[in-house]
């Protein structure tokens, strides 16, 4: 099943993916149509839900004069399989879209439940969302909701930045470039976005440019953030930053472990000295 409207905008396609999520999905979407910027393309794909709350809104006025909403429904086997599939969505839309125009094209995802900082985010990042010769990913930063502070970014992508922590998917505006060999690696259940940023910047070349913009609330508490799920992390992480960085991997990780790293974590993490320790780290990086 699917519906899109009549005349889709091209330069941003903003991706949420979905599969039973409440009343998060309006949430997320409304925050997205508050934008004071509407040159942008919104892909919903649903993994054939049972909630209800897609098919209430498409049988409400909800959509009603939004022109560049696209909405497909079919199942998928895991979110980054889900993910794929609208980033296959989105590249026979930039074919329709684009045609012979060589304009750049970014897209980004949004996940239920996250929602856009304000209604002027896009207005701050589309100018910057510019033609290059190499890939750019555009990146900001987040608002934890349930810590109540803001999370900065690395100003400056280097390597023991890839090794420690990427920016979160949710602040990331990627060229689309980036998706036309491959998407995201499925066998990684909770790191394949990770491994896709390396892949960007190792095998694409990709350029990161930090703007000074907080891009999304997060919500957090969500699939990756749940115990088994952590474990497999580590796990996943270890293995996707051999790959990348040979031995410079095991380097970094001692590098971690000497500064403190899991107590830095803790901290990061905790309600009660979480905006210091964030407030500290965005100085520290100004």
């Amino acid at each position: 099943m699917n519906w899109s409207g009549t005349t889709l905008k091209k330069c941003l396609y903003i991706i949420v993916v979905s599969l039973n999520p409440g009343k998060r999905l309006k949430e997320t979407l409304d925050s997205i149509f508050s934008q004071t910027c509407s040159d942008y393309t919104v892909i919903i794909k649903d993994g054939g839900s049972s909630d209800g709350a897609l098919k209430e809104l498409m049988d409400s006025d909800f959509f009603n004069g939004r022109d560049n909403v696209r909405i497909e429904i079919k199942p998928d086997k895991s979110i980054y399989d889900g993910m794929n599939q609208a980033v296959d969505i989105m590249k026979e839309q930039i074919t329709c879209d684009m045609k012979d125009d060589k304009s750049p094209s970014y897209c980004m995802f949004l996940n239920c439940g996250d929602a856009f900082h304000d209604e002027n985010v896009l207005a701050g990042v589309l100018p910057h969302l510019q033609a290059f010769d190499k890939p750019h990913i555009v990146y900001g930063d987040q608002y934890n909701i349930i810590q109540g502070t803001k999370v900065s970014s690395a100003p400056e992508v280097n390597e023991f930045t890839l090794f420690r922590n990427v920016p979160c998917h949710q602040v990331c505006f990627y060229d689309t470039r980036l998706f036309d060999k491959r998407s995201y690696d499925t066998k990684y259940k909770v790191r394949a976005d990770y491994e896709h940023f390396l892949y960007s910047c190792y095998e694409e070349h990709a350029q990161c440019e930090h703007i000074d913009v907080i891009i999304c609330d997060y919500e957090g508490g969500g699939y990756s953030e749940t115990a088994e799920n952590r474990k497999l992390s580590a796990l996943e992480h270890r293995e996707i930053t051999d790959r990348y960085m040979g031995k410079s991997a095991a380097r970094y990780r001692a590098i971690m472990l000497l500064t403190l790293a899991p107590v830095r974590t803790r901290l990061a993490q905790s309600k009660k000295f979480s905006v210091f320790y964030n407030s500290l780290k965005s100085r520290v990086y100004r």
